[in-house]
């Protein structure tokens, strides 16, 4: 199972953390800057796969990858596969960049809601739903679709109309 996803910038600013397991505003916060403490004193040159036993308690591993000035970050147990993992972290960086055209963090930063969106279509529950970046991007598109539907469709009452000069 996965436990949690974080996106943080190379400052140590988390830009997306999602916990599938509850946890505490404070321990997540006191998580999200132990991870930190880990990936950036790690060299460029060593492998993306972290125990995390240490952070997340026995059983936890953690992967990550490091794009521009952002890290993506996996946690999960033994029941997942390192390199499966790996490969998610690609996906999701995938159709971020389609979603964005080349991604950055500020795309990120005034996003948040598609990312969300994007993260739930690939990983729901801690479980790993769709691993194809073309579906999940059908998905995104389908969801955007159905928003814009539903904002074109709001009555306004008619009082409210009046002031507008409708």
């Amino acid at each position: 199972m996965i436990r949690a996803v974080m996106v943080m910038n190379t400052q140590g600013k988390p830009r997306l953390a999602k916990f599938y397991d509850y946890q505490p505003v404070e321990k997540q916060q006191e998580l999200i800057r132990s991870i930190f403490g880990v990936l950036c004193s790690r060299a460029e040159n060593v492998s993306n796969f972290i125990e995390a036993d240490a952070i997340f308690g026995l059983d936890t591993r953690l992967v990550y990858k490091h794009y521009a000035t952002l890290y993506f970050v996996f946690v999960f147990d033994s029941s997942e596969n390192e390199l499966a993992m790996l490969d998610l972290i690609q996906v999701f960086v995938e159709t971020l960049d389609k979603c964005f055209k080349n991604v950055c963090e500020l795309d990120i930063v005034f996003n948040f809601n598609k990312m969300h969106t994007i993260l739930d279509e690939i990983v729901l529950g801690g479980q790993v739903l769709e691993t194809s970046s073309a579906e999940v991007m059908k998905a995104v598109g389908e969801i955007t679709k159905m928003e814009w539907s539903s904002d074109a469709t709001v009555l306004i009452p008619k009082s409210v109309s009046s002031r507008l000069g409708r």
